[in-house]
């Protein structure tokens, strides 16, 4: 095991490993102190994850959001105090939602000290738009990783778009430290083969090859080659097979920015816990504290006082300055000084990443927008969505995305002139093909928004599934990041019930900050962009229909603008009050409208309210959603090719939800509609039965 005199280090070396164990030992307190964490990997990593801030990144710790810095992403983010302790070391300092820089530390000793409690910026995982310095939240297996691609091709891109000969504006790396786990989960192995069929050599996974999981050995569940893996993928592939050989760690980090054409991967063989003497090398380093007498005798092998706790040594943060602190100051005052050149050079280039920085969009981003005019046979949401789409890709230059291989029928693709696909000979591409690899997609739209493009990703609704966990993520990090899913019901009739979404409206309904819309007509979608193109800080999902939607008169029916406070009254009788109120989303809103006509016609006074989008209504004032859905008014029938759950909240215990309640079935849409009560006269009869007038 090594030492190290923990009061004179005198040669670089000591530098060095004294830094190092100043990341361990910060470690192992904070998990010792909250009584619960992930110490070994933090033991095992810290010559790497130093080597990678102090000896190579490009990263500006007074400015931690400077567009052109290197990104590092914690895959394994159990590994937390790995970051939190370089951060604090660094003296990384905080930026708020504003992207104001607050002149304060980003992560100090008592939030270290704090490690996992309330208000601590030593979270248990890295948690994006909490922490200044962490890029994205990890946490979930695999995120990291696959949303670091979506960084990679963000820095193509952008570099294909604003670099000029003598300006290279965007020329930054994304460095990823990834664990066995993030290897074994399906999504990682997605977003590599993406990463390698796209050449992204701006791209180095460093893979912490410990043979150890919660369970034991990997060997119980996971013996496959992994280099030959990656190199199947069309990566690079490097090994360093002593994580403590700082020499060959920069080596091989240089070998990564030398190579072109290929993503890197460095496996790197280290000891879970290493100095650990009862710990090393075994599973009960992963998941919970060593143990005090464990910390004394870990200590003791460091050669660090044995009852010292969250000990920085003089000269430790004085190290991190001479590194990392100077090389990204003088790197980021020669990028500011290039881009106010380039600013005089290009003008309108500069000002578009001005405004990409601040999310912000251009002027007259939707002044050309559709209106559709009214048409009994209509057209799909989808249909509708793909001219919105081609129309905001042409008006907002960083606006970009692309399907998990549905494009054709998502009606996604990009076709106006020089839209142009991402590969990895025409990087200034706007439309992305992902693939199948739904889940990846939505992880590198992730990565794509935390780059500050404005993304998309698509697929059937029905495959929303396999993308949830990294919406959820997007959620999570506030990104507003956009997701387009076709097919929203039971359009698509005779594929049957493993095609035909039924839970998953409430599904990401329950996700706290996603934005969830499901229009009823193609001015409804465009509204809904409209609305979507706005947030800065929430994600949106859109629900779309495969079949044409009929086109409602809106010289007959209110203004489709009403999609922006999420639901709005569509259609009310001429005169008196309503009596009874019927409620609907997306292809289900032209059936309350038949049913309206038809109520009308028997006398019973009915109000039709078109309900896209649950949260941005619930966000409206109370007085708002009082005036749409009047309180005073009990009889109410809200329809919805879905699942019921949740209408309760809108219809009330007298209320009547037309919905889905089992699976769906594979025949013509008519037939299922019939089947399960979708038709006007099914909303019809509720109406009356709730009124007592059958």
């Amino acid at each position: 095991m090594s030492t190290t005199n923990v009061t004179a280090p005198r040669t670089d070396a000591e530098h060095d490993q004294l830094s190092i164990n100043t990341i361990r030992t910060l470690s192992i307190d904070a998990v010792e102190r909250a009584k619960s964490g992930h110490p070994g990997t933090p033991m095992a990593l810290a010559p790497a994850v130093y080597t990678i801030w102090n000896r190579v990144m490009r990263f500006d710790p007074q400015d931690p959001i400077w567009p052109n810095r290197d990104r590092f992403v914690l895959s394994n983010g159990h590994a937390s105090m790995l970051l939190w302790s370089v951060l604090h070391l660094t003296g990384t300092c905080a930026v708020n939602p504003d992207y104001e820089r607050l002149g304060q530390p980003s992560v100090s000793l008592e939030d270290i000290r704090r490690f996992r409690q309330i208000g601590s910026k030593a979270p248990g995982h890295p948690e994006y738009h909490w922490v200044s310095g962490v890029e994205t939240t990890t946490g979930p297996l695999g995120q990291g990783v696959a949303t670091s691609v979506g960084m990679a091709i963000a820095q193509k891109w952008l570099a294909d778009r604003y670099n000029r000969p003598g300006f290279a504006i965007f020329d930054y790396d994304i460095y990823v430290v990834c664990g066995d786990g993030c290897l074994m989960e399906g999504v990682a192995s997605e977003a590599a083969s993406l990463a390698g069929h796209l050449g992204l050599d701006n791209l180095c996974w460093v893979y912490d090859n410990n043979h150890i999981t919660i369970e034991g050995q990997t060997s119980l569940a996971f013996t496959e080659d992994v280099a030959t893996r990656f190199l199947a993928y069309g990566w690079n592939v490097l090994r360093v097979s002593d994580a403590n050989d700082l020499e060959r760690i920069e080596h091989a980090l240089g070998v990564f920015r030398e190579t072109k054409g290929r993503p890197t991967l460095i496996i790197l063989d280290s000891h879970i816990g290493y100095g650990a003497p009862h710990k090393h090398d075994t599973a009960a380093a992963h998941g919970e504290p060593l143990g005090e007498e464990e910390v004394r005798l870990t200590k003791r092998s460091y050669g660090w006082p044995e009852e010292a706790q969250f000990l920085v040594p003089d000269g430790v943060r004085e190290h991190f300055a001479a590194g990392i602190g100077a090389r990204g100051a003088a790197a980021r005052s020669r990028w500011t000084a290039l881009f106010a050149s380039y600013r005089a050079k290009y003008p309108e280039l500069a000002s578009e990443i001005d405004q990409m920085q601040r999310r912000d969009l251009p002027a007259g981003w939707d002044h050309n927008l559709p209106v559709f005019p009214a048409d009994a046979k209509g057209i799909a949401g989808r249909e509708a969505s793909g001219k919105v789409l081609n129309l905001l890709a042409q008006n907002i230059p960083w606006f970009l995305g692309g399907s998990a291989d549905l494009g054709p029928s998502n009606k996604t693709t990009l076709t106006y002139e020089g839209a142009g696909s991402f590969q990895a000979g025409s990087r200034g591409g706007k439309n992305l093909h992902f693939g199948i690899r739904e889940h990846a997609m939505a992880a590198t739209v992730n990565g794509l928004s935390l780059s500050k493009l404005r993304a998309f990703g698509a697929t059937f609704f029905i495959f929303s599934d396999y993308a949830r966990p990294a919406i959820r993520l997007s959620a999570l990090m506030e990104l507003p990041t956009i997701f387009v899913f076709t097919h929203d019901a039971m359009g698509d009739g005779e594929d049957g019930p493993t095609h035909q979404p039924v839970e998953h409206l409430a599904s990401l309904r329950a996700i706290p900050g996603l934005v969830t819309l499901r229009p009823g007509d193609a001015n409804e979608v465009v509204e809904a962009y409209r609305y979507v193109m706005q947030l800065r800080h929430q994600p949106a999902v859109l629900a779309l229909s495969r079949q044409p939607l009929p086109t409602l008169d809106r010289r007959v029916f209110a203004s489709a603008a009403g999609v922006a406070r999420g639901a709005y009254v569509l259609a009310d009788p001429q005169s008196g009050n309503p009596e009874v109120l019927l409620i609907a989303s997306g292809s289900e809103v032209s059936l309350a409208v038949e049913a309206h006509e038809k109520l009308l016609a028997e006398g019973i006074r009915s109000r039709v309210v078109s309900m896209p989008s649950w949260e941005i209504f619930d966000q409206q004032t109370q007085e708002y959603r009082d005036s749409v859905l009047p309180p005073a008014v009990k009889a109410r029938v809200a329809v919805e090719q879905a699942s019921t759950f949740g209408w309760e909240r809108y219809v009330g215990s007298a209320g009547r939800v037309i919905g889905m309640t089992t699976f769906g079935a594979s025949a013509p849409l008519k037939a299922l509609q019939k089947k399960f009560g979708f038709e006007p006269d099914r909303i019809v009869a509720a109406a009356r039965q709730l009124l007592g007038r059958q």
